[in-house]
């Protein structure tokens, strides 16, 4: 029996239909860069605990202005009620910018309202009721520093089946890496589980060296010092590690 032969992809079809991300005071840097970026561009617009509604509002008219296609992060241990949710979709629905969402966990040890998980959030019904069509969902190539491998495997596994059932399938955004060998082993075992949603890898923003480093140790993503000399910035901003 002969091997089936691997078929090859250029690095310009990698990078076709990439996604960015930004956080909601880089409303002013997006129009800076946008002559660079293709028009429908998906942009992530995060949700730190250190900015208001005003803002990530903002950052999603900006990413709509542009041109561009908002994906505006919902992360359920953030979220302090039921009405905080839906305040925030009713807006973005008011904004055109709802179509898209990313659903995490978040990273409060402790969920501040209702919320525990991605997928309590999905089974609210709150982003169908708000207009929400397609929902991306976090996968996590090296692991979690926080969550047990069998665990993760679990949320995948519950999220995709979810979205599927409800329509919203979208697909897997993955936390930053620099271990091409250890992201393409975890999505054969994704496939392997079955879960057929298409997978975006995260890749590590434009910063220095020790920034990235910085964030590899906040985030729990493996490095060495190979690794750490071959880092070249890329225009992505990193995805974090959040929850399941």
């Amino acid at each position: 029996m002969t091997a089936e032969p691997v078929p090859r992809i250029s690095p310009g079809a990698l990078l076709d239909a990439y996604s960015l991300e930004m956080t909601g005071k880089n409303a002013r840097k997006l129009d800076e860069a946008r002559e660079t970026i293709p028009p429908g561009t998906r942009i992530n617009v995060t949700f730190l605990g250190n900015e208001d509604l005003r803002t990530r509002l903002a950052a999603a008219r900006a990413v709509r202005g542009f041109g561009f296609v908002p994906v505006p992060h919902i992360p359920a241990r953030r979220l302090a009620s039921q009405a905080m949710l839906a305040e925030f979709l009713a807006a973005l629905r008011a904004e055109g910018s709802s179509e898209h969402a990313f659903v995490i966990a978040g990273d409060p040890a402790r969920p501040q309202g209702p919320y525990q998980d991605t997928v309590s959030v999905i089974r609210s019904g709150m982003l169908e009721r708000y207009g929400v069509r397609r929902v991306s969902v976090a996968g996590y190539p090296q692991g979690h520093p926080l969550i047990t491998g069998g665990v993760l495997w679990k949320a995948l596994a519950d999220k995709a089946a979810l979205l599927t059932e409800r329509g919203l399938a979208d697909s897997i955004i993955t936390q930053f890496g620099f271990d091409a060998g250890a992201v393409l082993g975890w999505i054969a075992k994704v496939r392997e589980r079955g879960i057929l949603l298409p997978v975006r890898v995260g890749v590590p923003g434009p910063a220095g060296v020790r920034r990235l480093l910085s964030y590899a140790s906040q985030f729990g993503v493996s490095t060495s010092t190979g690794i750490a000399r071959e880092i070249r910035p890329f225009p992505y901003q990193p995805h974090g590690n959040g929850r399941s």
